[in-house]
């Protein structure tokens, strides 16, 4: 299930889900794929991602050896959900039941592709939405002031109604913490307020109905409006929160603490995202409009504000970074249109490669990307996959791995600025489904 966030409403893609149409060639040992997406056909060869993560994909996502053999060193993928369910009743596995791996290559087999249908609508744009880790909940943040958090397994019931303290501009960015118990929201100022998002209040007004506890990311010479927060997000243990903003720095939170615990002076420009690496929480990656995605060590600071590496190879700034949680991979949507797959195994110790000079001048919060721009490539981009076709125009468009639990993160999706939200396979150069919102 995907849903979009867009203009005044909140709809829903893909409630009742249907099979995606899809046909499969494999061809030289499995190392060509013919794939057809729902939307287009194409007989063009498409490659694997060469990497470590191929692996790692296909062991959270793909049958068991037996339950996809048709004869003996010849195994046939995707296999089809009623062979599934006949290797299953027949202990073709040994097991007697499905393995996680096994559902998830079920379950990859059905995208979204009804709909969407309109679940609410504000009287003022929503800028930011994101569904809880585990599904059950999807969080709206809204110009207005207003967050909404609805509960998905109860038809989309609004849960809690926030109507946000100190708003500035608009609800730059949310985050749930893991045991979805506080909800921490940020604005153009150096404020993030905490609220109680498991209470059983539906309406939450800024210290009337519940307190909205100020976080001060700010130094005592900082001004009340010096800067502003474009991204928050929990550690794992619920713990810390790190914010990235508009002073090009990135910043840590100790909420057991309730101090500031770290600032880095992490970038050149904005720091439009920022996210933990893994459950560890030491490892932080960062994305600015400077172009580069930096990972930061907490446990080694060599020299002051000097990251752990830097991955170059987006052309524009960077708009969001979305973790794997492994501690290896991440990917990044950029202006440049294009989400990139990155391995930090790859990265440099620091940015030594400049794309040159631009030929061009544009703003993406109002003018179309410049065709020529489409041609220009990175000269040193470190990126282990490129991934193009929606637009990253107007706002701070996100990307994220498809759940790990239902897909075994085997696709990517993001939103984009023609109404759309376009899901690729995270192996293949090719996106399954464009997702319109009329």
């Amino acid at each position: 299930m995907y849903v979009t966030a867009s203009g005044a409403t909140v709809n829903e893609m893909g409630y009742a889900m249907s099979r995606l149409d899809i046909e499969a060639d494999l061809r030289d040992g499995g190392k060509t794929i013919l794939e057809v997406s729902h939307s287009q056909r194409s007989n063009k060869p498409l490659k694997y991602v060469d990497n470590e993560i191929s692996q790692l994909t296909r062991l959270q996502s793909g049958p068991h050896e037996r339950l996809s053999q048709v004869t003996p060193g010849r195994r046939e993928l995707p296999v089809s959900t009623v062979k599934m369910l006949a290797g299953r009743e027949c202990n073709y596995s040994g097991r007697g039941r499905f393995s996680s791996a096994d559902c998830c290559h079920v379950l990859s087999r059905y995208l979204p592709v009804n709909g969407p249908w309109l679940v609410d609508q504000m009287n003022s744009r929503a800028y930011v939405s994101q569904f809880s880790a585990d599904g059950s909940l999807f969080i709206a943040g809204f110009q207005g002031s207003h967050i909404r958090i609805y509960n998905v397994d109860r038809g989309w019931k609004v849960q809690k109604n926030i109507l946000a303290k100190s708003l500035r501009w608009t609800v730059t960015d949310t985050s749930l913490s893991p045991d979805q118990r506080h909800l921490v929201y940020a604005s153009m100022s150096p404020i993030v307020h905490i609220v109680n998002a498991g209470s059983p209040e539906t309406e939450s007004l800024a210290n009337i109905t519940e307190i909205h506890e100020g976080l001060d990311f700010s130094s005592d010479d900082d001004g009340e409006y010096s800067f502003g927060i474009f991204s928050v997000k929990f550690s794992t243990d619920g713990r810390e929160v790190v914010a990235g903003s508009s002073d090009d720095s990135i910043y840590v939170y100790d909420l057991e603490a309730n101090k500031l615990s770290l600032r880095i002076l992490a970038h050149t420009s904005d720091v439009n995202t920022v996210c933990f690496a893994d459950e560890s929480g030491h490892l932080i990656y960062s994305g600015s409009d400077d172009t580069f995605c930096k990972v930061w060590d907490r446990r080694c600071f060599v020299a002051r504000d000097k990251p752990a590496g830097v991955l170059m190879g987006h052309l524009e700034g960077i708009t969001f970074i979305d973790s794997r949680g492994d501690g290896r991979y991440l990917i990044s949507n950029g202006k440049d249109q294009s989400i990139k797959l990155w391995d930090i195994r790859g990265m440099s110790s620091n940015a030594t490669c400049n794309p040159g000079f631009k030929s061009y001048e544009w703003d993406y919060r109002w003018m179309d990307y410049p065709p020529q721009a489409k041609e220009v490539k990175h000269p040193c981009d470190q990126s282990v996959a490129t991934y193009r076709g929606h637009s990253v125009l107007r706002t701070l468009i996100r990307c994220y791995f498809s759940p790990a639990y239902s897909t075994g993160q085997k696709y990517i999706y993001t939103g984009s600025h023609n109404s759309c939200v376009y899901i690729y396979d995270l192996l293949l150069d090719l996106f399954y489904a464009c997702l319109r919102r009329d």
